[in-house]
Parts: structure tokens; C-alpha cells; sequence
């Protein structure tokens, strides 16, 4: 067994810092998230976002598949297309809340330098506090979320809260502007 929380990953047989700290992987979800990139864009950014050293990788492919498998702690992924039930970006509010109390300081408050990489919380330690996050409100727009997508009949507390909180609980689409131009002409 491997306790190490890792700060590197291994590429072509050359070892490659990380940026550990969750709120790179946050950054690196937005940067998939962002409609108004290509998929090669996309890629950029992320490797730019998670490897200090990006302009000596060589091997791109390999380096976006050591950065996802980082992102999933190494766990492979069951290749069947999971329901999106987080938007990272927008409950972000919601999740470093229970992560704190679960953790027992506030996340955000521990400095990190991201141009030396040094400090902050491991995304692995994030990871395992959020797993661990139980009811909350965060939770209730989860399982609201959940429901909704299986088609489930809500509760009449949930039914409640999604009437008055609808915008926490839909995951906007995001559109690039010209869609947004083009629907703006129709609406």
C-alpha cells in the first residue's frame, strides 16, 4: 500500500512535479467546463494548470491520462457515462462548507503558492472529506439533482426546497457567446 499523498507522476520514465492542491483541480474542471475552448485548447490549459513544468512534456497523451487518473486517485473509471450531479464551479460554496467541518479548519484559509507549489490542501485530502460530507444542504441539492435526472418523485420537503431554490439545483447549460447571441435573437 502507497500512504504518500503524491506531488509527482511519472511520464516516458521521467518523474514530473504536480500541482497537488485541490484548488488547481478545481481550476483545471472549470478549464474542461469552458465552452469556449477547443478540445485542443482545453488541453493546453489543463496540462498548463496541473504540471509546473508543462513545457518539458513531451508525451501529451500520456500526461492528460496521468493528470485524470490523479484526479480519480488513481481508481479506474467504469467507462459508462455518469449523470453530471456536480458543477464544481457553481456549488463550490455549497461543498467547502461540509469539507471544513469534516476536515475541522477552512480550506481556503491554508496559503498556497502556486507559482513555487508549495502549500495547500492535497486534493486528495479534499477528495476524502467530501466523501465524507453527510447532510447538508449540499447534499439535499445532490439528491435533488439525482431524482430529478432518474425521474424519481421528490418529497414533499424536497419538492419544496427545489420549488424555492431552483436555480441552486438545475445545472445551467453553458453556451459559447455566439450560441448565446443566436438564442438572445429567438427569446
Amino acid at each position: 500500500m502507497n500512504y504518500d499523498l503524491p506531488t509527482s507522476v511519472n511520464i516516458g520514465g521521467e518523474t514530473f512535479s504536480i500541482r497537488s492542491d485541490f484548488r488547481a483541480i478545481l481550476d483545471i474542471f472549470e478549464a474542461l467546463n469552458d465552452v469556449e475552448l477547443s478540445d485542443r485548447d482545453r488541453a493546453e490549459v489543463v496540462l498548463g494548470i496541473f504540471y509546473p513544468d508543462y513545457e518539458r512534456i513531451t508525451d501529451y497523451n500520456e500526461a492528460l491520462q496521468q493528470c485524470f487518473s490523479f484526479i480519480n486517485m488513481g481508481m479506474k473509471e467504469s467507462g459508462k457515462k455518469q449523470p453530471n450531479l456536480v458543477d464544481w464551479e457553481n456549488d463550490l460554496p455549497f461543498i467547502v462548507a461540509p469539507i471544513n467541518r469534516v476536515l475541522g479548519y477552512d480550506v481556503r484559509s491554508i496559503p498556497y503558492d502556486r507559482e513555487k507549489n508549495e502549500g495547500g490542501v492535497h486534493w486528495y485530502t479534499f477528495l476524502s472529506a467530501y466523501y465524507e460530507i453527510g447532510d447538508c444542504v449540499f447534499a439535499q441539492i445532490v439528491g435533488i439533482r439525482d431524482k430529478k435526472l432518474r425521474h424519481k418523485k421528490l418529497d414533499k420537503a424536497e419538492q419544496e426546497f427545489y420549488d424555492r431554490q431552483r436555480d441552486l439545483v438545475d445545472i445551467k447549460t453553458k453556451y459559447t457567446e455566439a450560441e448565446e447571441a443566436f438564442i438572445k435573437q429567438w427569446t
